[in-house]
């Protein structure tokens, strides 16, 4: 470094310099580094960032020593000029590598500095010597100072031109697009009837308008637009399976799919307020990485993409969060069917609705864990998608297809388990106790469970493997009244099985070709193994 001194002329006081522009403005441009550990250039006092005090003393960097052959250099330039400071850290790094566009952006700053001593009247800090050779510096450096100014005055040009030709100064456009292919592959009869085994060719649309008032809140409004029916109504017979991206064939039709507002309410609590079609996963984590991804991503159907029991909870209200840590989370929220209704029956408080509680655990960064309690006042799995048997589904009917009002208590545990980059294993237990309070008073017993595996970033980076074994709710048992009025418990167990490849083919497309095994479907022996396929095809911008 001295012989590079001698070379450009420089006294050791301005070749501190050099070392300290080490740290300059443009090392952005060669370092990832966060912005907590960038250095900071400090013109003056009075325009200094305040993430680090003044340094008065070469003393005050740790990895300075009075041995060092720069610390002549490094203490002139603190005590003549004031041009130093160094990491939040209080480390200098001078060993680190030099960019002559990070010296040309030092350069200028420390001379802005003299410049402002020299104004300031304090002229006798800086010898004749000194600014001769910081003149002939910034000299020889004019070309990269030149184009350093050209370049912020580019960026300033497109920075303008982006504002005036911009769609809103506070709501920003992003949307995805599902196009898929599907059919059943294999299968008989399910529940006496034939299965289908059309290919269809559907989609699913869905554009956001996120907006933030303050930086911190989110106001969401979805559009979507659908054509595919869920295939236990057009082609299996039984609600097992059932594509998540799957949203009800209203012809493509544009509704609202959901609006929500998201605002912090101190440091560590968030308020999820859902005008429409709010879910469980707006506000709580459902402790299954990478196959939740509400059918867009991940897994393909209800059961693989979360707990069963998260479904029993749709609708208008409110979400609450708070961390408490980084190890430990609560989540409230208060989720009603039909709010919007006045009738008896209805509305925010009279008609269905989904009360959640879960705490979430984080032990480590590779453990999750999520204890969740839900309650649910005429809201059975049928109402938001869930999956499992007619029978669990339809619990809330008697025999002569009678809704009677029921209330039920649900309980889970969620566990994720994610050992390197590569591997993360998952699974979730659900259990649902319903009470029938009219009509045919009784108790019914609801389980399901399953097992999850994820491989992020198989044979490239942003692809996703995954496989889900489980059962899907499942009604095991039930009281002798229930029993009397003709509901009774699934007889088999069927098993629900599930593999995709999700290919990242660019940053905005990916395809996923999957498949679905049902064995035994609808929880009955009698009914023949069941095969799904499907190739979806995801667009994000």
């Amino acid at each position: 470094m001295q012989k590079f001194c001698k070379y450009l002329l420089v006294s050791p006081a301005v070749c501190g310099v050099m070392l300290f522009v080490n740290t300059a403005v443009f090392a952005g441009e060669t370092s990832s580094t966060s912005e907590i550990n960038q250095p900071q250039v400090l013109a003056s006092p009075s325009t200094k960032d305040q993430t680090m005090a003044q340094v008065n003393s070469v003393s005050q960097l740790s990895d300075v020593q009075t041995t060092d052959w720069a610390f002549q250099a490094l203490q002139s330039l603190v005590e003549r000029y004031g041009c130093i400071a160094g990491y939040p850290n209080s480390t200098y790094r001078g060993n680190r590598a030099l960019t002559r566009y990070e010296f040309a952006a030092g350069l200028n700053a420390c001379l802005d500095r003299v410049n402002e001593l020299i104004a300031t009247g304090t002229a006798d800090l800086v010898t004749k010597e000194d600014l001769a050779k910081l003149q002939k510096l910034q000299e020889n450096f004019s070309a990269e100072l030149a184009t350093l100014r050209g370049r912020v005055n580019a960026v300033e040009t497109r920075t303008a031109e982006l504002e005036a030709h911009q769609f809103s100064t506070t709501t920003k456009l992003n949307g995805e697009v599902v196009i898929a292919i599907a059919g059943v592959v294999s299968g008989n009869t399910v529940n006496g009837q034939k299965v289908n085994q059309n290919a269809v060719l559907a989609d699913r649309v869905r554009l956001n308008l996120d907006t933030s008032f303050t930086g911190q809140d989110l106001l969401r409004t979805r559009l979507q637009a659908t054509n595919l029916d869920p295939f236990s109504q057009t082609a299996t017979f039984t609600p097992e399976g059932d594509f998540r991206f799957a949203g009800g064939n209203n012809s493509n039709g544009v509704v609202i799919d959901a609006l929500l507002y998201q605002f912090p309410l101190g440091k560590k609590t968030n308020v999820t307020l859902e005008a429409n079609a709010g879910a469980i996963d707006d506000f709580t984590n459902t402790v299954n990485p990478y196959l939740d991804g509400d059918g867009g991503t991940g897994a393909l159907s209800h059961f693989g993409t979360r707990n069963p029991i998260y479904y029993l909870a749709n609708g208008t209200g409110i979400g609450i969060k708070h961390e408490f840590s980084d190890k430990l989370e609560l989540s409230l929220g208060y989720l009603a069917n039909d709010a919007a209704n006045p009738q008896l029956g209805s509305g925010l408080f009279n008609g269905a609705y989904g009360a959640i509680a879960q705490l979430t655990v984080k032990p480590s960064n590779q453990i999750t864990l999520g204890l969740t309690y839900l309650n649910a006042y005429n809201n059975n799995f049928s109402a938001n998608g869930s999956g499992g048997s007619n029978n669990a589904n339809n619990i809330l009917r008697n025999a002569d297809n009678i809704l009677q009002n029921a209330s039920s208590n649900s309980y889970g545990i969620e566990a994720s388990f994610q050992p390197s980059s590569k591997f993360a294993i998952g699974g979730w237990a659900g259990f649902t106790k319903a009470r029938i309070l009219t009509v045919t008073p009784g108790d019914a017993d609801i389980w399901n469970y399953a097992v999850t595996l994820a491989f992020p970033d198989l044979g490239k980076k942003g692809n996703v493997a995954g496989i889900v074994v489980g059962m899907e709710p499942k009604v095991t048992g039930v009281s002798s009244s229930l029993s009397d009025a003709g509901i009774n418990k699934d007889p088999d167990t069927s098993y629900h099985i599930e593999g995709f490849y999700q290919y990242k083919l660019s940053d905005n497309i990916s395809i996923t070709p999957g498949v679905i095994w049902l064995t035994a479907p609808d929880h009955n022996n009698q009914n023949d193994d069941i095969v799904i396929g499907t190739v979806r095809t995801t667009f994000t911008f």
